[in-house]
Parts: structure tokens; sequence; C-alpha cells
């Protein structure tokens, strides 16, 4: 039976594969439109499958409120060229439409949802995989409930989405609030809020970069009372460099190792833990203060400087940040 252009067109439209898989499909059907639809799924799923490895470092991702109920997902794939077409937009969002009717809590429950052609959203997602021959994941859900939320898409680009909610209807706040965590990528709302695991890890951090700099810190005393320039002597391969270009005589070179190895071993047994706490506990604070959202600076003010907490406050006495929600598709 010889192909014809209307029966491409009625499959494309209803797999949403290219015009030649159409056309292929068809001709192996010999035009029973039905058995050229499982065909072109067939092949989606094998080729989504054979894709399952690649990196999806690009997608869309749409953020909604509904109702006191707010959610937003990331439908993730490999290029920005099928992440900008907009029958992937249209996915995305009837995807996000389908999590925001059923109230769905979790990523696992959305793809259990139906949509309205009658397909599981996870199928749907592989066969458009499939369809594009690229792989395709969904990532990012997440959802706030309640009074006074309001969404951020950054810049319109579908690729960063925030949620904020407050404690009190302000439109305007809840606008630039979101935008602040958009631009800040804050950690936690508080201090409180930070994981513990999170705590220790810059703890240690803090505790292990003051030592090296209190030793560093007497090490360099010592090389200028010898007469050599600290920043000539660094490191070996430094020392070295600065020896072959002339900056450096073999001599100082010898006596910089000799200061380094014998000051930077005496200074690391008579810190004072006590300092070093203190210290370390100034950079804890200086982390809460620049990644809790709260304690940020708040960026988009009427240019005094304030936190946010503080910026809220003279909206309104009483209003403050209850929830929010990041997702973006870069490494941030």
């Amino acid at each position: 039976m010889a192909v014809t252009i209307e029966d491409i067109k009625k499959l494309r439209a209803m797999t949403g594969a290219g015009m030649k898989d159409c056309k292929k499909a068809l001709a192996e059907a010999d035009g029973d439109i039905n058995k050229a639809v499982e065909l072109v799924r067939e092949r989606g799923l094998a080729i989504a499958a054979k894709r399952s490895d690649r990196t999806t470092s690009n997608g869309c991702v749409l953020v909604k409120n509904v109702n006191g109920f707010a959610a937003m997902i990331a439908l993730k794939c490999e290029t920005d060229f099928v992440a900008n077409g907009a029958d992937y937009v249209q996915l995305t969002q009837d995807i996000l439409d389908a999590a925001i009717a059923a109230k769905a809590k979790t990523l696992d429950e959305v793809k259990e949802l139906t949509l309205a052609d009658g397909l599981k959203i996870a199928e749907a997602v592989t066969r458009r995989s499939g369809v594009v021959g690229e792989k395709m994941e969904l990532d990012g859900y997440n959802i706030l409930e309640g009074e006074n939320i309001y969404t951020y898409d950054h810049m319109g680009r579908h690729t960063l989405g925030t949620m904020v909610q407050l404690s009190a209807a302000n439109e305007d706040a809840g606008h630039k609030v979101a935008m602040q965590v958009a631009a800040m990528k804050p950690v936690a709302l508080d201090e409180a809020s930070v994981p513990q695991a999170t705590v220790d890890e810059e703890l240690r951090v803090a505790v292990e970069k003051t030592k090296e700099e209190q030793i560093e810190r007497q090490v360099n005393v010592a090389l200028k009372k010898a007469g050599i320039n600290p920043n000539l002597v660094d490191s070996d391969d430094h020392i070295e460099s600065n020896v072959a270009k002339g900056w450096l005589t073999q001599e100082d070179a010898d006596k910089a190792k000799d200061i380094r190895t014998k000051v930077a071993a005496e200074a690391a047994g008579n810190l004072k833990e006590q300092m070093i706490q203190n210290i370390a506990k100034g950079r804890l604070n200086k982390f809460f203060k620049e990644n809790c959202l709260v304690d940020q600076e708040f960026q988009f003010g009427d240019g005094d400087k304030a936190s946010v907490a503080q910026w809220l406050a003279k909206q309104d006495k009483d209003l403050k940040v209850v929830a929010y929600k990041r997702f973006s598709l870069s490494a941030d």
C-alpha cells in the first residue's frame, strides 16, 4: 500500500517521531497506522535503552503554584537544542500539571501518574527519549504546600526555578526573595536548618585552614629574618623554578627548604588550640551568614545593607521566610 503524506502527518502527530521515521514505519506496516505506531514506539524504547549511560546536563525546569500546592520539576536531556523545543517544554508542562493536580509528594509518585493520552509519565518520557534520540530523565521534583507561596523561573529560561513561602501575603517581597534564592544559592533557611554533617565538615575544614595559616605565618616570619622572599619559596616546584631563572641562589634555596621544614614542624607542635577553635568558629559563622537564606545580605533592596530577615522586617515587622526550594540544571 502506498504511503500518503496525510498518513505520515497523522503518525507524526500521534507519536512525535520524525517524518522519515514515520514514513519508514508506515511502509513496513503496509499502511496500517496502529502497527506503525507500535513500530515507532518499539524503536524509540530501543534507542532510549542504548543511551541510558549518557549525561543529561540540559533540560527544562518549570515551576507552578495552584491553590496552595506549588511544585517544580526538571525534565533533563543531553542538548539544549532538544530542551528548547516547544514539544519538549509542553511535555514538561503536562507532567508538572499532572503532578500538581494529583498533589504528588515524591518523584516516584509523579512517574506513576497518567497523562491525557493514557500513558504513564515514566513511559511517556522513555518514548520521547526514543523519538528525539537523547537520554531523558525526570529530576528536581520539589513541593511546597500552604499559603503565601511565590514562584520564580529565572529569566524565563526554564533552567533554574525557585519557590518561597512567606509568613504573610506580600507579592513583591515573595518575588524578590525568590530571586535572592536563585542568585545566592543558600544551603539552608537558617543556621538551625543546616545539616549537622555540613556543620561538622565546615568546622573541620575551618580548623585545618586556620592551622595551615598559622604555621605558614611563622614560616614566613623566619624566611624574612633570613633575608629570603617567602613568595619565591612557597613550594618545592616554585623554588626549583626560581633557581633556574636566576631569581634565587641555590644556597638560599637550600636554606629556605630547611627553614620551611624545621619551623613548620615547630609551629605545628606549639599551636594554641583555643585560638585555633576561636578563629575556626569565626569562619563557621561567616559560612552561616553567606549560606543561610535569612542571614544572607539581601541583593534586591533599596541600597541599604541588610540581611534578608532584616529587609523583610522593614516591609512588615512580622514578615518571615517559612520555607524555600531551589533547583538548577547547572552544577552550582
